[in-house]
This record gives C-alpha cells, sequence and structure tokens, in this order.
C-alpha cells in the first residue's frame, strides 16, 4: 500500500509515542489488539489547557500515525473532548482509504475517553477549590 508523506512521516517518527504518568494525567483507550486496532491517549491538563499528550497504539500506519499527530497538536489547546479536526478531514489529509475508516473511529473513541476524563477531574477540582 502506499502512504502519503504525512502517514509515513508520523508512522517512522511517532515522537510523542509513550506514556504518560501523575496526578494530572488523564488515559482513556478504545478498541482492541485482538480485532487489530487499539489505541490508548494519556493527556496532561493543567486547568483547561492541554499540556502535554502521549499515545501507545496498536494498528495499521494510518492508525499510528493519526494518533501521533493528534498528539504533537494537542500542547496549548483548550481541553475538549472533540478532536483538533474531525474524522472525515482526518482521513482526507492521511489519505485513509475507506476500509479503514472504521479505525479513525476507535482513535476518536480512545480521545474522547481520555478528553472526557480529563475534563471530569478538572472540573472537580474546580469545585472544591477554596
Amino acid at each position: 500500500m502506499n502512504y502519503n508523506a504525512l502517514t509515513r512521516r508520523y508512522f517512522e517518527m511517532p515522537a510523542a509515542a509513550g506514556e504518560l504518568s501523575g496526578a494530572d494525567v488523564s488515559r482513556g483507550a478504545s478498541g482492541s489488539v485482538a480485532a487489530g486496532t487499539w489505541v490508548q491517549f494519556d493527556l496532561q491538563a493543567a486547568s483547561t489547557t492541554l499540556q502535554a499528550a502521549r499515545f501507545l497504539a496498536f494498528g495499521c500506519p494510518h492508525t499510528i500515525a493519526v494518533a501521533a499527530w493528534l498528539t504533537e497538536q494537542a500542547p496549548g489547546r483548550v481541553l475538549t473532548p472533540a478532536l483538533p479536526e474531525g474524522v472525515q478531514a482526518l482521513s482526507t489529509r492521511f489519505e485513509v482509504p475507506i476500509p479503514k475508516l472504521g479505525r479513525l473511529l476507535i482513535v476518536e473513541d480512545a480521545w474522547i475517553a481520555a478528553a472526557t476524563r480529563a475534563l471530569a477531574r478538572v472540573n472537580a477540582l474546580i469545585k472544591i477549590a477554596p
């Protein structure tokens, strides 16, 4: 299969691969290794601003490239469950073939899970702050 330059770049050099730890980190995952696609995001947020993001992924080059790109885009953004770009825009940007679009939904689900947990943590901190 031919991959566009952006997909190759982020697949070959996923700079934000790995995990984060600490009280200000929220984790979300989706998919399964047995089914061929699994993605996990760790998001570190201070108040409502993303400070850092990391990912782990098992899947095709498109899956890994999109997860890597998302984590690179995260720092400095407002914490929201929405992806910086929708699935359709990501599929165009990374030239994801139609049969693989479901994998981007797994990426989106993992992002939403992590961001929702992060927002819940931030909201809980705001409520208990003096």
